[in-house]
């Protein structure tokens, strides 16, 4: 046999299938499968037949096999077979296992000869048999009979290719004896997939029935004709000792003695026959086994230790015990709260590079979502304007007032104040929606323990909730109080007196900046507030659509270019007289989009009014907005000069005292929000809330009174726990297997190339001579090697691309031939 170390590396490989199919796991050895590939009654199923040692595949006269059958043969001490579509029945009459490929063929294909590529799985165990997988494929035919379609020839060419283009599948090229070997459809497949020969073996059957006088000698010699691995010649059972039911016992037996009685063979009797062929076949196992160890031993070791450490969690837990259930939610919440406060203040450790943290999210809410809400408060100017002069007026009523009244001051101060309540309440709603979802996020973690998970939340979320309700009352109660006393001898604050000279400073100032502009602008534009890409949407509709392009935001201009290089620029954009405004979302479309546009009516772009530019995300749109807000380009309601014209200039001119007077002291009430509101959000809901996780939920858990019910697993998680254990378990047992595989078994090295060329992979053939006699024949056109889809397989399509085709083949059917796709070549456990 060549091979000391088979008897014993064959049962450990078994052991190790079966360590790692008992946790799910795929041995991935990838195994060798046996291709049995022959014309119709070449004697395919005999030789399968013979290798099992019992009658259980369907006999008859022409096409029997009409389905591919995965025969997987694994040694053990019970007879029996089992379908893969017949779990857990096993089948220790095998009369009914020939019944149940013919019913289960007939199920697919019907009754009348028609053949379909849907493999049946079956296993069968034996003290007999080696380790082997084989796969009996339909006969290669040329006329198509019963239902069988008229590309019958492709459709069993392509069925076989699936299987025999894979690198790990040896090729048993069935010839009978009695046929012309040099037209051998099963040679000529062989060839084609496999041009040096590596792994085909040819098998010569009926050599009993050759003509009397002739003889294969000089062809299972492997000097006529050669094949690289040479030939095997097996004597198969007649039909008639078939119909007579003659033991294959008996008939091996027969084999053996046609071998070493047949003058033309005796001396080659020990390299004859079923057996032999059996054992080389087994040869070729062991041989992928022990190449194939080391690399799978380093994929089990890195799968081993990956699970060390949950395993031996998982071993050390016992869910029963109470003080471990304690220690292990004790664990948990101290988890929860480092957890917590690493997304709240941010962490060196394990940084997310795809999405924002909670607490990066609500640094966005407090620089650049709340002041743009408050700047869309300061934007109305015409309205206040118009206030201020109802305000005068209703206070001087019939009479006409000769000074500015502070009663109006005062009046439009507090409106404006109390409209803070608005946008402070969202900012409140805001950072609670993201303390929220941090809080989720984190809790999450605990789904292994429903109960506990469920009150984990119940509680953070209660205690959320409350401080939120804290946190608004206090930001309710800071807002009344900038409404108790409006102080207008606050450092900043302009006075009356400088009020009134204002206006005809503004006069000055304007004209002074007119001048000095011109030195700063240079200045100015080299000031980068914002970069990235930006969609314009309404320009490249009539073009083909929307384009984007990489935006720059200085303090003077907007700019665009064709990409992030800036190299080549398409436009510069002035930012003077510039506003924006929001534009609906799309009903298809998944932009989110705002628009610039010049409060003069002037065009902004060539013949456009406005530019609408496109974002990908909410924050992307509000980060843009406080940038350009940062520029200078405020929302639309602003109007640079939006004076009303009064025709009382008294009356013009106390609207503008009082204006003035507003906004010097509006600024000074949102420069104190601005500062005041994150602070106040930071203390009463944020540090309190992490507070509250580390020090106090734990107690609030244990007051439950329910500890132990808490730390009920969920059914999901004692299952994945046992899992984990199986294959924890499951993998050190297969390395412990392979461990006492011995890599060092003999082998029978590669034989010499010979050559082969008498196998004509194209339609100009050589004319041979016969097996049988000495006639030349010449072959007939071949058929075309199959493209293999790329789902049948990387292996398959790998060796099939792999091919040098040789000059003059064609690479498929004739056009007058249909075709259709094969299937995916079946994964055989």
């Amino acid at each position: 046999m060549g091979n000391r170390g088979m008897e014993e590396l064959i049962p450990l490989v078994n052991r190790l299938q079966d360590a790692l199919s008992s946790v799910g796991q795929s041995c991935s050895l990838h195994l060798p499968q046996i291709a049995v590939v022959g014309g119709q009654s070449a004697g395919k199923s005999s030789v399968l037949e013979n290798f099992v040692g019992r009658d259980f595949l369907p006999r008859g006269s022409g096409v029997v096999t009409r389905r591919p059958l995965i025969l997987q043969l694994l040694s053990g001490n019970s007879e029996h077979g089992e379908f893969l579509h017949c779990k857990g029945k096993k089948f220790t009459d095998f009369d009914e296992i020939r019944k149940e490929i013919e019913v289960e063929t007939c199920r697919v294909t019907g009754s009348n000869k028609g053949i379909s590529p849907v493999p049946i799985n079956l296993r069968i165990h034996s003290p007999h048999v080696l380790n082997l997988t084989l796969v009996d494929l339909p006969g290669i035919t040329k006329v198509p009979v019963g239902d069988q379609p008229a590309d019958i020839e492709y459709q069993i060419r392509d069925m076989i290719m699936q299987y025999i283009c894979k690198e790990n599948c040896l090729i048993l090229a069935v010839t009978p004896a009695n046929t012309d070997l040099a037209n051998s459809d099963a040679l000529k497949l062989a060839k084609d997939v496999d041009p040096q020969g590596q792994r085909t073996i040819g098998v010569i059957t009926k050599l009993d029935l050759m003509d009397e006088g002739t003889d294969a000698r000089e062809i299972l010699e492997n000097r006529l004709l050669p094949l690289r691995r040479g030939y095997i010649g097996v004597v198969n059972r007649s039909q008639k000792d078939i119909d007579g039911k003659k033991d294959i016992k008996a008939a091996l037996l027969a084999e053996q003695k046609f071998f070493l009685s047949h003058p033309a063979y005796k001396h080659m009797a020990e390299n004859m026959g079923t057996p032999y062929l059996q054992r080389i076949l087994n040869q070729q196992l062991t041989n992928h086994i022990r190449d194939t160890l080391p690399a799978f031993r380093s994929h089990l070791q890195s799968q081993l230790l990956a699970l060390n450490k949950e395993a031996e969690e998982y071993r050390q837990y016992s869910p029963d015990d109470p003080a471990r259930r304690t220690k292990t939610m004790l664990q948990l919440v101290q988890r929860l709260a480092v957890d917590f406060e690493k997304l709240i203040e941010g962490s060196g450790d394990k940084v997310d590079t795809v999405n924002l943290s909670g607490g990066a999210k609500i640094n966005r809410i407090f620089h650049e979502r709340f002041p743009y809400e408050l700047v869309k408060l300061e934007s109305d100017e015409r309205k206040l304007r118009q206030e201020i002069n109802y305000a005068i007026r209703n206070i001087h009523g019939v009479r006409t007032g000769l000074f500015t009244p502070d009663m109006a001051f005062e009046a439009i101060v507090k409106k404006q104040v109390s409209r803070l309540k608005v946008p402070c309440t969202k900012f409140v709603d805001m950072v609670s929606q993201e303390l929220l979802c941090t809080v989720h996020q984190c809790i999450g973690k605990l789904s292994s323990f429903p109960k506990l998970q469920e009150e984990t939340e119940r509680i953070v979320t209660t205690e959320i909730q409350e401080q939120e309700s804290k946190c608004r009352d206090q930001i309710m109660l800071l807002i009344d109080i900038q409404l108790a006393y409006i102080n207008t001898k606050h450092e900043d604050f302009i006075g009356f007196t400088n009020a009134q000279h204002a206006h005809n400073q503004n006069n000055k100032k304007n004209a002074a900046a007119m001048a000095g502009n011109q030195g700063v602008s240079l200045l100015s534009s080299l000031i980068v507030i914002r970069k990235g890409w930006l969609t314009i949407s309404n320009i490249g509709i009539m073009k083909g659509g929307a384009k984007e392009y990489w935006f720059i935001l200085t303090a003077e201009s907007l700019s665009w270019f064709k990409d992030d290089e800036e190299k080549e620029k398409k436009y510069m954009l002035p930012l003077d007289n510039l506003k924006l405004r929001d534009v609906e979302k799309g009903f298809m479309s998944s932009k989110f989009v705002f628009a610039i546009f010049n409060t003069e009516l002037r065009n902004v772009y060539k013949h456009y009014k406005c530019l609408e530019l496109a974002c990908d995300s909410q924050e992307e749109l509000d980060s843009w907005k406080a940038s350009l807000l940062q520029a200078g380009v405020y929302p639309e309601k602003v109007t640079g000069n939006g004076a009303e014209n009064f025709s009382d200039p008294q009356l013009e001119r106390q609207v503008e005292t009082i204006r003035n007077l507003v906004e010097s002291y509006m600024t000074i009430i949102y420069k104190t929000v601005k500062d005041l509101m994150p602070k106040t959000i930071m203390h009463l809901m944020i540090n309190s809330v992490k507070e509250f996780i580390s020090s106090e939920l734990l107690a609030q858990l244990y007051a439950l009174g329910e500890c132990s019910a808490l730390m009920d697993e969920s059914p999901e998680q004692q299952k994945h726990r046992e899992e984990v254990l199986c294959k924890h378990a499951a993998l050190k047992e297969a390395l412990t297997v392979i461990g006492k595989i011995s890599t060092s078994t003999c082998t029978t090295p590669m034989p010499p190339p010979v050559d082969s060329s008498w196998i004509q992979p194209s339609s100009n053939a050589l004319p041979k001579k016969s097996a049988t006699s000495g006639r030349p024949v010449a072959r007939g056109h071949a058929p075309s090697v199959p493209r293999v889809p790329a789902h049948t397989g990387p292996a398959a399509a790998q060796s099939v691309d792999g091919l040098q085709q040789p000059a003059g083949q064609p690479t498929r059917a004739p056009p007058s031939v249909p075709r259709r796709h094969p299937p995916p070549i079946p994964n055989v456990k």
